[in-house]
């Protein structure tokens, strides 16, 4: 298995989200003739997450005492039969602060993915997101195949540490057809565990939820601050409702004009100039480098290390061993964060050492591993939403005509991400298509936030969104720094600016740059 890139917002590498997957079971036929704009919601105390959310404890209260809310929202199975069965959407909210005269309405979030659990993610922003909460409502919820809300579910625990564990740059014919029928295997059993909701968790399923829910909300418009992947699920809605847009904020851009060979790509160039920016910050300390004497060598000695894992594991977290593949992710999963650059150093410094804990560790977060052994079902879900979205189908024979173009772009990460593309080769849904169209005449003004020293959403694609939007839709915003995503590094220029619009409708002036 290729690792996992997914797109998420920078502070899920900070929480450390784990999940697993168990629940299931799409259709509610009580719900055939009801109108599902007038349900309401029964708000009660959020329970302990659920295997598919990653268990563990409920959410801690508030900073200001006030506890965390959740209720379950139904949507249609098929927006296309929309008195059909009905599936179940689990939400979570925090009240407002503020007066009741003070509030505007909901502001709901989606921290990317796709594939991420709204609910067991926003707690993990109490205190960020305090200063919104005195004019909103937080709200967040578990994407359609995701968590609680009807999660798809494929491999089992067992499988998926042999899954991330194998080779996923293979070198010799035995291993590219170890990888093809693993990759097949996986997909195979998403279509057998899962079948009913594989057709509905397309983005655009997602948006027509995103409207509903503002709908039962009681909000007349949206209102609405989309991470990573979700900047594409927010593009998508103003798309389909682009008179029914709020004040929204997209952070850490997905760049809707790429498909996804060119997003593959652009990751690759991302990751490699994190990776560039680590190996800078680390050689300009003035206690010195501990994993290299200068930029060039660190990632010599990198290479080594992947390399040597290649031809022979060392002891992970047991009873596992870290492989080359894992090692892998786990400098990925550093990547996504500046504040996360001092693990890798403590990582690789253990890995030269012949411990590769940390390492795998970095590398568990990555694919959603809890320490007790136990998934979520975030690799499912991003395959399904992934493969239903994008249209193109790559064979293994494509993917090793192109691995010299992607080597080129990152000799590190090149490979991983070229083989990365077969993901939805023998997926049981037929894809959308090349790209998501988030073209929005008449919308009203969205904030597009992009960091130049993003590495999964590369900063180009924050123009592209722009553009894409549409004359007097997009209004751009360049922060000058590391990591995925920009509000969540706590530069002032970027929180102000953002909290600006959100709350007091400022929108600031198009091409501003905070550094």
């Amino acid at each position: 298995m290729p690792t996992l890139l997914r797109l998420r917002a920078a502070a899920l590498t900070a929480t450390a989200v784990l999940l697993s997957a168990v629940l299931g079971g799409c259709g509610d036929d009580d719900a055939k003739d009801e109108d599902l704009t007038q349900q309401e919601l029964s708000w009660q105390d959020c329970p302990t997450p659920s295997d598919a959310q990653g268990g563990g404890s409920a959410p801690s209260p508030l900073p200001d005492g006030d506890e965390w809310q959740c209720a379950t929202m139904k949507a249609p199975l098929d927006w296309d039969d929309p008195k059909g069965d009905s599936i179940g959407l689990e939400l979570i909210r925090a009240r407002t602060t503020g007066d009741a005269g003070e509030r505007i309405g909901s502001l709901i979030f989606n921290f990317g993915g796709p594939g991420l659990s709204g609910v067991t993610t926003l707690p993990g922003f109490g205190d960020a997101f305090e200063t919104l909460r005195t004019r909103y409502d937080l709200v967040s919820f578990d994407p359609r195949g995701v968590g609680r809300s009807d999660p798809v579910l494929c491999a089992n625990d067992q499988q998926l540490d042999a899954y991330f564990q194998q080779d996923a740059t293979p070198d010799t014919t035995a291993e590219r057809t170890e990888l093809l029928d693993s990759t097949k295997e996986f997909n195979d059993d998403c279509e057998q565990n899962s079948e009913k909701i594989l057709p509905h968790v397309r983005t655009t399923d997602a948006a027509r939820d995103l409207d509903l829910m503002r709908q039962v909300l009681s909000d007349e418009k949206l209102h609405y601050f989309g991470f990573s992947y979700g900047t594409e699920l927010g593009g998508v809605y103003a798309h389909l409702f682009p008179q029914r847009v709020g004040r929204v904020v997209f952070d850490a851009v997905v760049d809707p004009t790429r498909d996804p060979e060119q997003s593959s790509l652009g990751q690759a160039k991302g990751f490699q100039l994190a990776l560039d920016n680590y190996a800078e910050d680390c050689v300009s300390k003035s206690g010195g480098c501990p994993v290299g004497d200068s930029v060039q060598d660190v990632k010599d000695r990198i290479a080594t290390l992947l390399n040597d894992l290649d031809r022979k594991p060392i002891p992970g977290v047991f009873p596992r061993e870290l492989t080359q593949s894992a090692a892998t992710g786990g400098i990925i999963e550093a990547l996504y964060s500046q504040e996360f650059w001092q693990y890798l150093t403590d990582a690789l410094q253990q890995a030269y050492a012949g411990d590769g804990s940390l390492l795998m560790a970095l590398s568990d977060t990555n694919n959603g591993r809890s320490e007790n052994g136990e998934y979520d079902n975030s690799a499912a879900a991003y395959t399904a939403i992934s493969c239903a979205d994008a249209k193109p189908r790559y064979d293994a024979a494509y993917v090793e005509r192109k691995l010299p173009e992607f080597r080129a772009a990152s000799p590190l990460f090149g490979d991983s991400l070229a083989w990365g593309m077969i993901g939805c080769t023998d997926w049981a849904v037929a894809g959308a298509a090349d790209h998501p169209d988030v073209s929005a005449p008449g919308s009203a003004p969205i904030l597009v936030v992009g960091n130049t020293g993003d590495p999964a959403t590369p900063y180009e694609g924050a123009r592209a969104m722009v553009n894409s939007l549409g004359k007097g839709v997009g209004v751009e915003l360049t922060y000058r720094g590391q990591g995925h995503g920009a509000y969540d590094s706590k530069n002032k220029c970027v929180q102000g600016a953002v909290n600006g619009y959100l709350l007091d409708g400022k929108v600031p002036r198009t091409g501003t740059v905070c550094t």
